[in-house]
């Protein structure tokens, strides 16, 4: 995988955001394989695809593509609030690839990819309307939330100029294909809501007490559920049983 934008293929443009647009997307098609599949190239939509940029024909994923120069930053702005609400729902949810570039060394400086069953309503922040005076007065625009995201989620193919193994990330990518298994978007973000508790601890080797820590954390997200604790444990049975962690014993489990 080469690092390096090609600059001659965007002599042509002279806005800045037009030519790292086309920079960035040929990057992803010339170097970018599927995480899903491993299939080596991934091919680009034609443009003004409603759902995504690219897919693969092997395994029929689709991944949409959102850049930023120079810091990824805490937050990536994308379309329509109530589009992207919707599309949570739809089998027609890409997954997202997020680029982060540095525009004056023509550079890949980090590139993640987000499955799609990371994207529940919790990291949509849905942002103000668009003012009166505006071309398209109350619009309604929103921000993906990169801290609400569990690390599990953010699988790097190049993080900080070091491309990662591909075989590492495959693997990251299978570990959490169970959640697809999960259609039920409220069930899905209880699922998500416990692994980012479980990765707040900060350890390999955790108790079920130090889960129970976060019962008021929990309490806030779910105010419907009157029993945090017995959903806590189901949790972590059903990650235990699809592979994520292992039972050490009575109150003890650890990562797989």
């Amino acid at each position: 995988m080469e690092l390096k934008l090609n600059e001659n293929i965007a002599r042509d443009y002279k806005s800045a955001s037009q030519k790292a647009r086309v920079l960035t997307e040929q990057w992803v098609d010339d170097s970018v394989y599927c995480p899903n599949c491993g299939k080596n190239y991934i091919d680009k939509y034609p443009n003004n695809q409603p759902v995504a940029d690219f897919f693969c024909v092997n395994c029929h994923e689709d991944y949409e593509l959102k850049s930023k120069q120079n810091n990824v930053g805490t937050k990536i702005v994308d379309g329509a609030y109530r589009t992207m609400i919707e599309r949570l729902t739809s089998s027609t949810n890409p997954n997202f690839f997020l680029l982060n570039y540095d525009l004056s060394k023509l550079e890949i400086i980090n590139f993640m990819v987000i499955p799609k069953h990371f994207f529940i309503p919790q990291i949509i922040e849905k942002r103000k309307p668009l003012a009166p005076t505006a071309s398209r007065s109350g619009w309604v625009g929103c921000n993906i939330i990169l801290k609400n995201i569990p690390q599990t989620g953010r699988i790097y193919l190049v993080r900080n100029k070091v491309i990662k193994p591909k075989e590492k990330v495959l693997s990251e990518w299978k570990k959490t294909l169970f959640l697809r298994d999960t259609e039920e978007v409220l069930e899905r973000g209880w699922l998500l809501d416990v692994i980012y508790c479980i990765e707040k601890i900060g350890k390999k080797d955790f108790t079920l007490n130090e889960v129970y820590g976060f019962e008021k954390e929990l309490s806030k997200l779910h105010p419907n559920n009157k029993h945090i604790k017995d959903k806590i444990r189901q949790q972590l049975q059903f990650l235990r049983d699809k592979g994520y962690l292992d039972f050490v014993s009575r109150g003890y489990y650890q990562l797989a």
